[in-house]
C-alpha cells in the first residue's frame, strides 16, 4: 500500500494535476477540454496526464468512432488507499489530542 500511496500523493502534489482531477470529477473529458480547463498547452498537459495515468488515478479510453480521440476519466477506487490512510491518521491524531486534553485538564 505504501508505494501506491506514495504515487498518489506525488501525482496530487502538482496543482495542475489536482485541477485535472477536479475537472474529471465532474465528467470524463477529452484531452483538449482538459488542457483548456487547466490553462496549459496540449504538450504540457500531456506530461501531467501521463503522471496521473502512471499513478493509477485516471484512465484513458478511445471512442469507437475515432481512435485518435482520447477520453480521460477518474479510475474507480483509485483513491481508496489515500482515503484509508487519511482515516487512520485522523483517528491517531484524534486520540492524541484527546489524551493531551485530558492531561491538560487534569492539571498534571
Amino acid at each position: 500500500m505504501a508505494a501506491g500511496l506514495d504515487r498518489t500523493l506525488a501525482a496530487l502534489a502538482d496543482p495542475h494535476r489536482r485541477r485535472v482531477v477536479e475537472l474529471l470529477r465532474e465528467a470524463p473529458r477529452r484531452a483538449g477540454e482538459l488542457a483548456e480547463g487547466v490553462g496549459l498547452s496540449p504538450a504540457a498537459l500531456s506530461r501531467h496526464l501521463r503522471t496521473l495515468k502512471a499513478s493509477g488515478l485516471i484512465e484513458e479510453a478511445h471512442p469507437e468512432f475515432d481512435a485518435r480521440v482520447r477520453i480521460y476519466a477518474l479510475k474507480t477506487g483509485a483513491m481508496d488507499g489515500l482515503k484509508s490512510w487519511l482515516e487512520q491518521t485522523e483517528r491517531l491524531w484524534a486520540a492524541q489530542l484527546t489524551s493531551l486534553k485530558a492531561h491538560v485538564e487534569g492539571g498534571e
